[in-house]
């Protein structure tokens, strides 16, 4: 499935690079157009001029710079949008390759499948205790984990699918958050894992699949497992 994958993407960065050498070509052949309609305006002109008040020098110079001015923006143009084409073909082939990875993004979501669950959260500085709670689609309170000191940064965290009572809970979705502190509580970011399973390039972007999560950027991932 992922060679599959990775050779679909391949073929539609290969598709998007062909659309790109088009578009670009045909923006270049507008701005020689421009080109040689302005020069031929500029030739007859001159040749149409009044030979008792002919054209100021300044005048043919600063024209002649403007349509440098314009042409080398044309360029410019033509250059940044093969750049980003050959960006967007980079990024499919980067996100192909996390396909059946584990990821850590934003969201407070837990899988619970065949009696494990995990997630992560993100402290701003470190704390003498982290503390995640977990709840049922109810909203009730079902789990608390109890973590510790914890450094600053990104932490990881798994759950044996028990209750606080032991009872051992139903395979299915659940949500999570996190309660820190170092004295005094800290903020907490929580995030969801998911297991990478497709990969979309659309207009917007690569966008990604994983677990029960659809259309995440790749730009939203913040960790690979």
């Amino acid at each position: 499935m992922i060679d599959t994958t990775q050779n679909a993407n391949s073929a539609a960065a290969l598709f998007a690079s062909m659309n790109a050498n088009s578009g670009s070509a045909a923006k270049t052949s507008k701005a020689a157009e421009t080109q040689d309609r302005f020069l031929k305006l500029l030739v007859t002109q001159m040749k149409n001029q009044d030979p008792l008040n002919p054209m100021d020098n300044a005048q043919v110079t600063s024209q002649m710079a403007q349509l440098s001015t314009v042409t080398g923006i044309d360029k410019l143009n033509v250059t940044l949008q093969a750049l980003s084409d050959s960006m967007v073909g980079n990024q499919s082939l980067q996100a192909a390759s996390m396909i059946g990875r584990g990821v850590l993004v934003d969201g407070k979501g837990v899988d619970l499948s065949g009696g494990k669950g995990y997630g992560g959260f993100e402290l701003e500085q470190s704390v003498k205790n982290a503390r995640v709670s977990i709840y049922d689609k109810a909203g009730a309170l079902v789990r608390n984990i109890d973590l510790g000191a914890q450094p600053a940064g990104i932490a990881k965290w798994a759950w044996d699918g028990k209750s606080n009572t032991g009872a051992v809970m139903a395979d299915g979705s659940y949500t999570f958050d996190v309660s820190a502190n170092y004295g005094k509580d800290t903020a907490a970011s929580t995030l969801q894992f998911g297991v990478v399973s497709s990969v979309t390039q659309g207009k917007q972007g690569v966008a990604l699949s994983i677990g029960q999560l659809d259309g995440i950027a790749l730009s939203q991932v913040r960790q690979i497992l």
